[in-house]
């Protein structure tokens, strides 16, 4: 089975590999548009990026599967959350299948930036004083102190994904 993977971004290609670990496939990871902002600023934003990921990487790659993740932020009443919203897609007429992850919260220092339009991983990587922080262990990597990384995270909405596909197949 061909799995196209909406991104080339290596945290999120590898949580799509262990997400499907023990099943015999092949990876195709491809740079696909989310078709939404640059930094989704609500779940239905990033939900929709995720969807849109996983139909262009499918078509793009003439793939069995598609897999889009996609990182946002949404706004609370308790503050910035960040989110994350996976999408598989196998049969391009249906509705794809969903799944999110965790959420944490993030400094109140970042509203601002953010509403601004600046990608959270610009952010990070300024705060931080390190490059390219969503190829490594992403924001929840930081502010969970490496309890929990971008690869682990993602690798948890693939694996909802999968297991929700071999539920219905």
């Amino acid at each position: 089975m061909r799995i196209a993977i909406g991104t080339t971004n290596p945290t999120k290609v590898s949580a799509v590999k262990e997400g499907f670990e023990g099943l015999e496939v092949s990876f195709h990871p491809c740079s696909v548009s989310s078709g939404v902002s640059a930094q989704p600023m609500s779940d239905q934003e990033t939900i929709q990026g995720a969807i849109n990921r996983a139909r262009e990487s499918r078509l793009q790659k003439n793939a069995d599967i598609g897999i889009g993740l996609e990182g946002g932020v949404i706004e609370t009443d308790y503050g910035l959350f960040l989110c994350n919203w996976g999408a598989l897609v196998y049969h391009m007429e249906d509705s794809p299948i969903l799944a999110g992850g965790a959420r944490i919260l993030l400094p109140e220092d970042f509203k601002e930036d953010l509403r601004k339009g600046r990608e959270l991983g610009e952010i990070m990587d300024e705060f931080t004083k390190k490059n390219n922080v969503r190829t490594k262990e992403g924001a929840i990597g930081i502010f969970t102190n490496g309890y929990i990384d971008r690869t682990e995270m993602f690798t948890h909405v693939t694996r909802l994904l999968v297991g929700q596909y071999s539920y219905k197949n």
